[in-house]
């Protein structure tokens, strides 16, 4: 047996709010729409990842949900003018990723980051 796809679930009334950060800023696909339940990624990339943590590194809270992008800082821009509460950063770690923490329209706390 071989797992082929996991997908995160996030619990909301409010599914259409989905579309303005996970499709227009961050720029994913809708994969899926039943008007119960739409999925958001990329048909180019279905990696394979789960993590699991005490912390989220640097002294901060594990986030819900990390999601690598080609250019962060233009990431943090849109999130910045889309009115998106950024928790943290945007910061270089010493593990050599650049990132920043902002809460998502369901409050939950995503980790957007990129290998440097």
């Amino acid at each position: 047996m071989k797992v082929k796809r996991i997908v995160a679930n996030v619990q909301t009334q409010e599914i259409t709010e989905a579309k303005r950060f996970y499709q227009d800023i961050l720029g994913l696909e809708l994969l899926m729409d039943h008007g119960w339940i739409a999925t958001y990624g990329s048909e180019a990339t279905m990696q394979i990842q789960v993590s699991f943590a005490s912390e989220g590194g640097s002294g901060t809270l594990v986030p819900d949900l990390s999601i690598e992008v080609d250019d962060v800082d233009e990431a943090y821009k849109r999130m910045k003018k889309a009115g998106f509460h950024i928790e943290y950063g945007p910061v270089d770690e010493p593990w050599f990723v650049r990132r920043f923490y902002v809460r998502d329209p369901f409050g939950r706390l995503v980790n957007i980051l990129t290998h440097v």
